[in-house]
């Protein structure tokens, strides 16, 4: 017979409270034009994206979040005291150590919670979310700061044309906190890492601290490019629309929600073609209230379940208590759905 003690934590975990920030520079497609070859139509039709926010050098990772997760603490009604774990999810806080959610936690004031970054792309928030939920019902935090925060401005090459207007800056948290009914249904997430290069930085740091132009991309200037985001465009639409709806039913199922229950659905904000077609093969009823955040926001990979979330319910899009479907898909490729109580 096992001498551990059973963990012993809240019945069910739900969301307290959502905070976002979005950088103060508003970046419109006529800027993005003066370095590709395109049109605010052709970016438009293919994206849904009119602008995005890109952060200041005043704006970091660190800084964006601390916003962010003062107005969600604020927002659940507790004190940074007790917070008891602190996760960002980012691609775009380059140093390698410490995780930058060390930092963020003695800034907010959190007192000494556990704290660390994970690397999960653009269903980052999905993975925190769940991490957060297991932390909360196991009893090893009452409360937990999930944050999805990048500047991926600092990972954009302006130059190229299949990318350069898709991507923005912000950060968007949440607190989880304990529950008496369930309010985080169960996640289903997963990986296609054989798919893993159709979404890539282009060059590794090591490769670009050595600086080998003849291996290297070059700009139009002949000089070296920072490290960039790249995709396979056509491949990554074709999987995000067939795959990601599947995924998105099963997380229906999971939760025992049928569409005409829900209420809201909170996609990852990467195109809005993609949105509109998980919509219709998901059959959602008109009722359903679907964010479309992506045209004023840009693609901010981790940032933008959370961002989209408190933007419905600052407009009255969305209320307190609503059932909404969320799910975040990218580099990997993986993915993370499950269902939520808005808070």
């Amino acid at each position: 017979m096992s001498k551990i003690k059973p963990s012993k934590g809240a019945p069910y975990a739900r969301i307290l409270g959502v905070g976002g920030y979005r950088p103060t520079r508003v970046v419109p497609n006529e800027v993005i034009l003066e370095t590709i070859d395109s049109s605010d139509e052709w970016i438009r039709s293919r994206s849904g994206i009119v602008s995005r926010h890109w952060a200041s050098e005043e704006e970091t990772v660190a800084m964006m979040s601390i916003e962010a997760s003062g107005k969600a603490i604020a927002d659940a009604g507790i004190d940074p005291g007790q917070i008891g774990a602190v996760v960002v999810s980012t691609v775009s806080h380059f140093k390698q150590t410490p995780a930058v959610a060390t930092d963020i936690a003695h800034r907010i004031g959190a007192g000494k919670p556990a704290a660390f970054d994970i690397s999960a792309g653009c269903a980052g928030f999905g993975y925190g979310l769940t991490l957060a939920k297991g932390m909360v019902v196991e009893g090893s935090a009452e409360y937990v700061l999930v944050i999805g925060v990048e500047r991926l401005s600092d990972l954009t090459d302006l130059e190229d044309r299949a990318t350069a207007f898709l991507f923005g800056d912000g950060a968007g948290a949440v607190v989880v906190g304990p529950s008496q009914e369930p309010a985080i249904g169960p996640t289903v997430w997963g990986s296609e890492g054989d798919k893993s290069e159709t979404i890539k930085q282009t060059v590794g740091w090591n490769e670009f601290r050595l600086g080998d132009v003849s291996q290297l991309p070059l700009d139009s200037k002949g000089e070296v490019k920072f490290p960039a985001i790249t995709q396979e465009g056509q491949a990554v639409f074709r999987w995000a629309v067939f795959e990601m709806a599947k995924v998105a039913q099963q997380a229906l199922d999971a939760a025992g929600i049928a569409p005409e229950d829900l209420d809201v659905f909170i996609p990852h904000q990467a195109n809005m073609r993609i949105i509109d077609s998980m919509v219709k093969t998901l059959k959602l009823p008109e009722h359903v209230t679907v964010a479309r955040d992506i045209e004023s926001t840009g693609n901010t990979s981790a940032a933008s379940i959370p961002l989209a979330m408190e933007r419905l319910l600052a407009t009255g899009q969305a209320k307190s208590g609503d059932t909404a479907l969320v799910i975040g898909f990218g580099a990997g490729l993986v993915y993370a759905a499950t269902v939520v109580t808005l808070p």
